[in-house]
This record gives C-alpha cells, structure tokens and sequence, in this order.
C-alpha cells in the first residue's frame, strides 16, 4: 500500500505539472475565457483522477446547462464532477488558501463563498446569475448541504444560492455521488469530513486499491422557486443514494 500511494503521488506531480503547463499555453495563445477554464479543468480533472485511483461511472445525462446540486462527500467530487462534464463549481474560501490547489480552482473558475458571510453570498448570488447567462453554456454545480459528509445521511440543504437559477427560469439537474471501495471497505473511509486534514487525507486516498465513484444525473427542470427546487432534488439525490448502496445492491443479486 505505502507503495501504490509513493507511485500516485509521484505520477500526481508531473501530472499536476503537465496541467500547468497546458494553462499557460492557453494563455500564450490568447485570452483564456470561463467557458475555455471550464473545459480544462474537465481535461485535468480526468488526468488526475487516474493519478490518484479513481475510476468513475455515470448513470443519466450529465446536463449541458444550468445549476447543478449534489451532495458532497469529499473534494474529489469536484473532480469527479469536472472529469463527467466541463462545469463551474461553488467552494469554501478556505480551500482559496490551500496550496496549488487554490490557484488551480480558480484558473478553473470557480467561484469562492464565505459561509460567515452574508455579503459574500450576495456576491456569489450574482455570480451564478452571470454564469448562468453565458452566451456559451457551462452548468455550475453546487453542493448545497454547504460541506462534505462522511455519506450516511444527506444534511439539509441551504436554498439561497438555489435562488438565482429560480429567477432566471434555468434548468436545475439533481445528481448525486456515491464511493464503492472494493473488499467491502465502507464509503465513509474513504470520505473527507469533519476535521481532518487535506494532505493527510489525500495521502490516505491514495492507498486505497478499486475505488470506482458512481454519479447520477436526474433530468434538468425549471422549478417555480427555491424551496420547491431543494426539496425535490434533495428527495431525489436521497432516493438514489438509498438504490445504490451496497446492501441493496447485493440483495438484488
């Protein structure tokens, strides 16, 4: 194991490498827009999903357009969602602040929100409104239970950044993710939640031998408002979420 996790990380940093490199070219050739930031973290995200050992699924269509929402079980997700489809994510300032990383979400576009604050949510309000409106189509994807789980239950979701999709009549898709490790290992070992640390989580990933992430993706609707909107995505990712676990799977078998 100690092995597998030397080799990933390893391969992680020549491809963490290869990716900026791949964005400056971009820019030497011109101005680098959302919709093209978009696209190449879609692009890395798959290059570093090998790297780190996760082979990915997806049941339905991932949309084209419009607001996304999910739950969250880790910072993987966003790149399980990005290798599915070119996308816009919400995140917590806090991850701003994390090495490399930070600056690769934000060549990515992503758009950063201040849980604490309310005019931080005002502005990222706006955001998703103008992101919603690009002449170019790119879906933002929200996690609206506002952190990530360790997967045994779907928190309650936080409608305020539902909102501008509602106003703006734009399709909202629910999806949902779930993580099955091979040897029966539980989802939640392998989920970042709680206080644990970033690196050490990664690293801990990383020794993790079959991990295959399941997405799924309802079909988008226009709903009248944000209320409306999270309560029947949120019983649609919760109803998935409970088709797919292992122990029904199995007594299906």
């Amino acid at each position: 194991m100690t092995l597998r996790r030397i080799r990933r990380a390893v391969t992680l940093v020549v491809v963490l490498g290869i990716c900026i490199l791949h964005y400056w070219l971009k820019r030497l050739r011109g101005p680098v827009t959302l919709e093209r930031r978009a696209l190449w973290l879609h692009e890395c995200s798959r290059l570093v999903l090998r790297c780190v050992g996760v082979a990915c699924t997806v049941e339905g269509q991932p949309p084209s357009c419009g607001l996304v929402v999910s739950n969250h079980l880790s910072y993987l997700d966003i790149l399980v969602f990005s290798a599915a489809m070119p996308c816009f994510f919400i995140s917590k300032a806090e991850v701003s602040g994390w090495f490399f990383f930070s600056s690769a979400a934000r060549a990515g576009g992503t758009i950063f929100l201040d849980r604490s604050s309310m005019a931080s949510a005002r502005t990222v309000a706006e955001q998703i409104d103008a992101r919603l409106r690009l002449p170019i189509p790119v879906p933002v994807l929200l996690f609206p239970e506002g952190t990530s789980t360790d997967g045994r239950q779907v928190l309650r979701f936080h409608t305020r950044l539902i909102d501008p999709a509602t106003k703006a009549g734009a399709p909202i898709t629910a999806a949902a993710i779930r993580y099955v490790i091979e040897g029966g290992i539980e989802e939640r070992e392998f989920c970042w939640y709680g206080d644990e640390g970033f690196l050490p989580h990664l690293w801990k990933a990383m020794g993790f031998g079959g991990v295959s992430a399941r997405l799924y993706f309802g079909e988008p609707r226009i709903y009248p408002d944000r209320r409306a909107a999270a309560g029947q995505t949120y019983a649609e990712i919760v109803a998935w979420r409970d088709a797919s676990s292992p122990a029904v799977l199995c007594a299906k078998q």
